[in-house]
């Protein structure tokens, strides 16, 4: 893929890796999984040893967001695609709001405006790059929307609906946002999350902060007659996670590569350090752009820019896909938009692993490739 332009290797970054999923792995979390391969991988995941890893996970979780009394961390096999699904079998009543200001906001408010056994969702929508409020409505029984859109970089306030009904639930869907941005999880009843993000893991697991009054609607619902497939049973995954397993056979590389980064984040300061150093990297690249004569930032409320997932639109005079080309050539990759947007800009993570030198080695080689260009 070459392009004829060679980055000179002082400007470049230390690790090129910038993809807003799967994202950038540290040394020390694949150490841990092969210091894990003589012990651990290839036995049962109902016996101590992984029991004990899923427990470590848990603890480590609840530490790092220092969870309200009563709330649960739940685990299950699929991703967050899973447990949209789940969540539309488990934890919705009778009728569900959304605020859809992308594409995964979107696919969850699909998934139960779909259920036949549901009444139609109500979904407020604005247009990518923005961010819509919820409104409280009497019928609704769940308020759901992203904390951080990753195909915009657009970020939402966590807080419950102002006028909702007391036991409305409030679901958020954190999986670009959870261990890179500071939440308050007592304005939440489920926070959940795939790992593959700020958690520098594989996906296919996904796992949820359930309140008291979620764990409530998920026990309420599955004491009625509705019929829920096993795997998408909250019930069975509430079951298990107090067992610290999970209902399926989960990937134990995941894990251990999870539980070795909840670590370092606790280790280091927890959520209130990483969400600063996600807030220094994503600060650089918006001064970056407002400096720039050919980018602005995508976003353009600064009170919804996301510190995890940057998006940077160019002008016409700059092909922003021939900057990207340039980069992967020269080992600094991912940095691509989301395609369904079809923007000429580029899309740059900010997560937690991701040294802000790095970032700002990137914003000198984009500089350089611009030159080029």
């Amino acid at each position: 893929m070459s392009t004829g332009i060679n980055i000179p290797k002082n400007l470049l970054p230390a690790d090129g890796r910038f993809g807003a999923g799967p994202s950038k792995i540290r040394p020390e979390q694949i150490q841990a999984i092969v210091d894990a391969g003589t012990d651990l991988l290839g036995t049962s995941h109902r016996q101590a040893p992984v029991k004990n890893l899923v427990a470590s996970v848990q603890d480590g979780l609840k530490k790092m967001f220092s969870a309200p009394e009563g709330y649960e961390v739940l685990l299950g096999v699929g991703g967050a695609t899973a447990f949209w699904d789940a969540a539309a079998f488990s934890l919705v009543r009778n009728k569900a709001q959304h605020l859809s200001f992308g594409e995964f906001g979107s696919k969850f408010a699909k998934a139960t405006d779909k259920a036949p056994f549901l009444a139609a969702s109500s979904i407020i929508t604005s247009e990518p790059g923005s961010v819509p409020s919820p409104v409280a409505e009497a019928d609704v029984d769940l308020y759901a929307w992203p904390h951080n859109e990753t195909s915009t970089g657009s970020a939402a306030p966590v807080k419950r609906v102002s006028g909702a009904n007391e036991d409305s639930l409030m679901v958020i869907d954190a999986t670009s946002a959870a261990g890179g941005l500071d939440v308050d999880l007592s304005q939440t009843d489920v926070y959940y999350f795939a790992p593959q993000k700020n958690f520098a893991s594989d996906g296919g697991l996904w796992v949820a902060f359930a309140s008291p009054a979620a764990i409530a609607r998920i026990e309420e619902i599955a004491a009625t007659d509705r019929w829920i497939p096993d795997f998408l049973n909250l019930k069975t995954a509430l079951d298990n996670s107090l067992k610290n397993q999970t209902y399926n056979t989960p990937s134990l590389t995941t894990l251990v590569s999870l539980n070795e980064q909840i670590r370092w984040i606790n280790s280091n300061g927890g959520l209130k350090w990483a969400a600063a150093r996600t807030a220094e990297s994503a600060g650089q690249i918006y001064a970056w752009a407002e400096a720039s004569k050919v980018a602005t930032a995508y976003v353009a409320n600064p009170d919804h820019r996301s510190n995890v997932i940057a998006t940077i639109d160019f002008d016409d005079s700059v092909d922003a896909a021939a900057i990207s080309k340039a980069l992967r050539a020269n080992g600094v990759v991912d940095v691509e938009p989301y395609r369904k947007l079809g923007r000429n800009q580029l899309r740059i993570a900010t997560f937690v692993a991701i040294d802000p030198k790095d970032v700002a080695a990137l914003l000198t080689s984009i500089d350089y490739v611009i030159e080029q260009l």
